[in-house]
């Protein structure tokens, strides 16, 4: 009985969690009148940055071997 428990309250918690995951309704699709871009060049470029680092870091310590 108590192995059995698990794997269906896992199955009933998926189930009623299921509505609640669709948090909004369809919309009509596209931007809506007023609405601003999302600034995605801050945290690419500090990625780029740090990837380029970590890179030259990485170039150097092979280099010392």
């Amino acid at each position: 009985m108590k192995k059995y428990l698990f794997p269906v309250f896992t199955v009933v918690l998926l189930m009623l969690s299921a509505a609640a995951a669709r948090a909004q309704g369809p919309g009509l699709g596209g931007p809506q009148p007023g609405a601003t871009t999302a600034p995605i060049d801050g945290g690419a470029s500090l990625l780029l940055a740090a990837g380029a680092a970590y890179g030259l870091r990485k170039l150097r310590a092979r280099q010392v071997r």
